[in-house]
């Protein structure tokens, strides 16, 4: 045990920032020397670019284009690793009543948060603009590993999920080839394995959305992810109500009442579609469903500054 504390003193954490899936991420790895440290890095970065180009709906030759190309005309054949993910996206859907939804990139974007917006969208504008959306309408054929969207225009796309399984991905493909600690930060997307060279636990620093400067939390996080949606930054206002950039895929509206929700989990992907997901159902259904599930925990910050929490977790505030 003394031999394995020694071994990590002698190393060092290793960052380097890279904008890859069009975000942010920042990864760092313990490495006993910079050769090393770089070389490990290099292998996460390929492996989130491998992810890229498999679910990017804007790449016109990736899997996931070929299926929004074929929507409502024939299946198609892909992967396992893309079936898997689709697969795992309709079960979050199931799990959440549909609040998180695969089939999200669907809608019509009729919601502007620019700045340009002057009116609300008609209510029937808002309804036709999720008329595509449904993750029910997703067919997916297990023997022959294809995957079908029965409407015409119906598409999926991974905005909510794809940045946290890259860096899950990235995670494990790092601790098979033996680095003892390290993160990956995909845009506030944490996922964490280890300690600090000084065997200390990695701090997360919760931001505090009423002032984005500040940080209201600090949390330890040993093996596992965490991610944060807020909208204190994209937002609307329509007679005094906020809505979120975070859009209901059931109704077309968006969200209000809540302006920031953190997500604990084993991985980062569950994590960044719960994050989501607890937006959308709101404060009261969100808590009841997170404290349902094994593993997981979760924060919530309404606009009024009120902080709620699942049983399952204590904060010390900074």
């Amino acid at each position: 045990m003394l031999c394995v504390v020694g071994q990590l003193f002698a190393q060092q954490p290793y960052k380097r920032t890279i904008k890859l899936m069009g975000s942010r991420f920042d990864i760092t790895v313990v490495a006993k020397d910079p050769v090393e440290g770089n070389s490990y890095i290099s292998l996460a970065i390929n492996e989130i670019a491998r992810i890229e180009k498999l679910i990017s709906s804007w790449d016109l030759n990736s899997q996931t284009s070929e299926i929004n190309r074929n929507a409502g005309v024939k299946p198609v054949k892909v992967n396992a690793e893309l079936f898997n993910l689709i697969q795992r996206g309709i079960g979050i859907s199931k799990l959440t009543d549909g609040a998180f939804d695969i089939s999200y990139a669907s809608m019509d974007k009729i919601w502007k948060f620019d700045g340009s917006m002057t009116a609300m969208p008609t209510e029937a504008t808002i309804k036709t603009s999720v008329s595509k959306v449904g993750y029910q309408n997703i067919i997916l054929d297990k023997e022959n590993r294809t995957v079908f969207l029965k409407l015409v225009g119906m598409k999926i796309g991974f905005g909510a999920i794809g940045k946290g399984y890259a860096a899950d991905r990235a995670k494990e493909l790092l601790k098979s080839k033996g680095v003892v600690a390290g993160i990956i930060n995909a845009s506030g997307d944490m996922n964490t394995w280890g300690k600090q060279p000084n065997g200390k636990e990695w701090q997360v620093a919760i931001t505090n959305p009423m002032d984005k400067n500040k940080v209201f939390a600090l949390l330890p996080i040993t093996n596992g992810a965490v991610v944060t949606s807020g909208n204190y930054e994209k937002y609307v206002t329509f007679k005094d109500t906020r809505f979120s950039h975070i859009i209901d895929p059931r109704s077309g509206y968006p969200v209000t009442g809540i302006i920031s929700v953190t997500v604990f989990a084993p991985k980062a992907e569950l994590a960044d579609a719960l994050a989501t997901s607890v937006f959308v159902m709101g404060k009261e259904v969100g808590l009841n469903r997170i404290e349902q599930l094994p593993n997981i925990a979760c924060i919530i910050i309404d606009d009024k500054g009120n902080i709620f929490t699942s049983k399952n977790i204590e904060i010390s505030k900074s």
